[in-house]
């Protein structure tokens, strides 16, 4: 019982800790963000198994950890609000060729970062050139161009 509370703390820790953290998608992570995730796995399985080892609390924290989330898209798909809680919602960061400065200040996200998603999805160079961009929940940012 001990490895199913562990598993659903740290479940619950690190879904926390990475809403907050901001979106990103993997494509667009550093070679320290990379780094970062294997750090943060590692501590996490210490975490989750303590001084267990075995195949059967193997099984147990990974049988938890599956069972949590789906239970949770479960949820999501009976209350939408809880699914924008936990996975947050598309955010227009550019309107009419105007970067929204405080959406993007707040989300982490600059014009390059704009221009760069312009250059490859649509063929955009300039800003004027777009509609909007619309930064998704999976971090990836969706070009409409004018």
């Amino acid at each position: 019982m001990e490895s199913v509370l562990r598993a659903a703390f740290m479940y619950f820790f690190l879904l926390f800790i990475l809403r907050i953290s901001g979106k990103r998608t993997l494509a667009e992570i550093t070679l320290f963000d990379f780094v970062l995730v294997l750090i943060i796995g590692d501590a996490s399985q210490q975490a989750i198994t303590a001084n267990d080892y075995s195949v059967i609390n193997g099984v147990i924290v990974v049988s938890t950890l599956i069972l949590i989330d789906k239970l949770f898209s479960l949820l999501k798909t009976k209350y939408p609000k809880l699914e924008r809680v936990m996975d947050g919602q598309p955010l227009v960061i550019v309107v009419d060729g105007k970067p929204q400065a405080k959406l993007m200040r707040a989300m982490e996200i600059d014009e390059e970062d704009i221009l760069e998603s312009a250059r490859k999805w649509r063929g955009i160079a300039r800003m004027d050139e777009i509609k909007y961009a619309i930064l998704e929940k999976d971090g990836g940012i969706t070009i409409v161009p004018k």
